[in-house]
């Protein structure tokens, strides 16, 4: 992307930037590979949690690249009160987590991060958080594409004492547990703290479909749709255990037979 005269015109978008850091060599670290990316823009930075909120106030950043612990407030009390100030997702501005520490990334995922990058930073993993950024603003790439919808790519689950990334794309269910979801995938499942009508929301309607209240399934894994009478439905998973179709979801599923 080229650099243009104005923030929003033109091709593709600037993004206003806030780098919130307690640690000056970070926040230099931060500025010099932000420095190299055209769709940035540093409008200030801030030590502390409550520093960083008063400038969140005051410039209205569109992308806060923010740590996870400070005195004052931490990263996750940060983002929380923006979530309280700026209930709408699409006014609020975009939350990468930049940190230390691996083991508050449920939190912060649940809190509606596009990004949780470890340090010390590459230059390609931010431009990687730098993307998701500018798609969940709806400005397609840094490189101008179409806009789009920022549909959830991959799942970073806790397991053990790191995190794995599971794509979306291996992810054939989602079953609701309470607070949490089940990814299930081939040979087994992964535990994510998130409720299922949240992740729904995040996930490609093309691509996965909600059959019940506490199942999504892939819509490339439904064989075939099986009526059990008095108005019941399944859904047929091949070889696997159908699946019953809840009544609220009946009528969005039998459209994919054009029913």
């Amino acid at each position: 992307m080229t650099e243009g005269s104005g923030g929003g015109s033109g091709e593709s978008q600037i993004l206003s930037t806030l780098i919130v850091d307690d640690e000056p060599l970070a926040v230099e670290r931060m500025q010099v590979i932000c420095a190299r990316l055209d769709c940035l823009r540093i409008v200030g930075t801030a030590g502390d949690g409550a520093a960083a909120l008063r400038m969140i106030d005051a410039l209205k950043p569109e992308l806060i690249l923010l740590d996870m612990t400070m005195p004052e407030a931490d990263g996750l009390s940060v983002a929380r009160r923006i979530a309280e100030v700026v209930p709408d997702p699409a006014e609020r501005p975009v939350v990468v987590f930049v940190t230390a520490h691996d083991s508050f990334a449920v939190e912060a995922f649940d809190l509606d991060a596009v990004d949780y990058v470890l340090k010390p930073v590459a230059q390609d993993r931010l431009e990687r958080a730098i993307a998701r950024a500018l798609a969940r603003r709806g400005t397609g790439s840094a490189t101008g594409a179409e806009p789009r919808q920022a549909w959830i790519s991959e799942f970073w689950v806790p397991h053990r004492s790191e995190l794995l990334r599971v794509g979306v794309e291996e992810v054939h269910r989602i079953d609701a547990e309470r607070d949490y979801v089940r990814l299930h995938v081939p040979g087994g499942s992964h535990l994510l703290l998130e409720t299922i009508t949240s992740l729904e929301q995040r996930l490609d309607p093309a691509k996965f479909i909600r059959v019940h209240r506490s199942t999504i399934l892939r819509r490339d894994t439904i064989t075939g749709l099986r009526h059990d009478g008095l108005g019941v439905w399944s859904a047929e998973l091949g070889e696997k255990e159908p699946v019953r179709i809840g009544r609220t979801f009946l009528k969005s599923v039998k459209s994919m037979a054009g029913r």
